[in-house]
């Protein structure tokens, strides 16, 4: 008999980059491997549109209440059809986990709880919208569905050891791309007017206050250009720099007009949760990064290798000025990363382990 896995994930299908590069790319393989599976979100597509918008206060509220009542239909009559449940990062986005704890003791199913990001400490973000959600969040109940878990999955070894200090079967599965249907373009470098980019949500944009000076000063000196992909536009002062909008279909084409990736970050608890994904992006095209040496970026980047790890303003500035203006080294570190990513950060590279799940 095939093993049937249900897939509880918040978001809609192929919006969310978290889901996105820890579940769904993994469907061919589970396809492949005969697995029969179904996803549900908690979140339809109108609600996921306008949540982090200003505003439609009623209609998100709506949307929130709308999936609590999907969810519980799902755990009171689609689990027990299942063999394993697969969590990723937690059941609802609100409250205690009553769903978590129906999955792992009221039906008593293989439960398997994905998270990569350090979801037990409160988001150190400082919007509106996250300040009253932390209210609801409930990051206390982390702890619990790790110990209810029938295996647990962090996707850096500082979530792993979390996971440890509750569970036993904890599995080190980090944060892929698929290099051979998606990210399966090599950046062609070559001698034009470079782009220094970024790419992330607006959850994370603050992050370009820390070098947004550095960057000022360096195009004093050199004539480059600063690309931002996100899904909303940042305000910088800077003498040249370009906003594309995030769209999936334009997500690798709009990437490969870098020339160089950037990843600042601030040292705290909540960065040692991250799982380097921009990084991974950017070096699985072999587009050579430079990034604070903060949690994971030590890991993925090796300096002076693939790129450069960077502390100070004068840092950055210096890392930078030396990638802009050596078209060698570009193409040296952009191979030196696509070498590591296809090896240890590709889908590819990952899927037995995933698979290997549901045994």
């Amino acid at each position: 008999m095939p093993k049937k896995v249900l897939f509880i994930v918040p978001y809609p299908p192929r919006l969310a980059p978290s889901q996105r590069f820890r579940v769904e790319l993994f469907e061919p393989y589970m396809q492949e491997s005969g697995i029969q599976y179904t996803i549900a979100p908690f979140m339809d597509e109108k609600t996921w549109g306008i949540l982090y918008k200003n505003g439609s206060a009623i209609q998100k509220a709506l949307g929130i209440v709308k999936g609590f009542i999907k969810r519980f239909k799902t755990v009171l009559f689609d689990v027990p059809k299942y063999d394993y449940v697969f969590v990723h990062r937690e059941a609802s986005p609100l409250g205690p986990p009553i769903f978590e704890w129906m999955i792992a003791k009221l039906w008593r199913k293989k439960m398997i709880f994905d998270y990569d990001d350090a979801i037990w400490l409160p988001n150190n973000s400082t919007t509106v919208a996250n300040k009253f959600a932390a209210f609801f969040k409930a990051v206390w109940k982390i702890k619990y569905i790790c110990k209810w878990s029938y295996k647990v999955v962090g996707g850096n070894q500082f979530l792993c050891d979390f996971g440890r200090l509750h569970n036993n079967n904890v599995v080190f599965i980090p944060t892929c791309v698929d290099m051979d249907r998606m990210h399966n373009t090599v950046k062609e470098h070559s001698e034009h007017k470079i782009t220094v980019g970024w790419t992330g949500s607006h959850t994370t944009m603050f992050y370009l206050d820390m070098i947004e000076k550095p960057l000022r000063e360096l195009q004093q000196e050199l004539d480059f250009t600063f690309l931002v992909i996100s899904n909303k536009s940042p305000e910088l002062q800077l003498k040249d720099w370009q906003f594309i909008p995030w769209r999936e279909a334009t997500e690798i084409e709009d990437l490969l007009k870098m020339d160089i990736g950037i990843m600042p970050m601030i040292a705290n608890q909540w960065s040692e949760g991250k799982c380097g994904f921009k990084l991974i992006q950017y070096l699985s095209l072999a587009i050579p990064a430079v990034a604070s040496p903060v949690g994971v970026n030590k890991v993925i980047l090796e300096e002076g290798i693939n790129g450069y790890l960077c502390d100070t303003p004068a840092d950055w500035k210096e890392s930078l000025k030396k990638l802009i203006t050596d078209i060698n080294l570009r193409k040296q570190m952009g191979a030196a990363g696509y070498k590591k990513m296809q090896a240890q950060y590709s889908i590819r590279s990952q899927k037995d382990k995933f698979l290997n799940l549901f045994k």
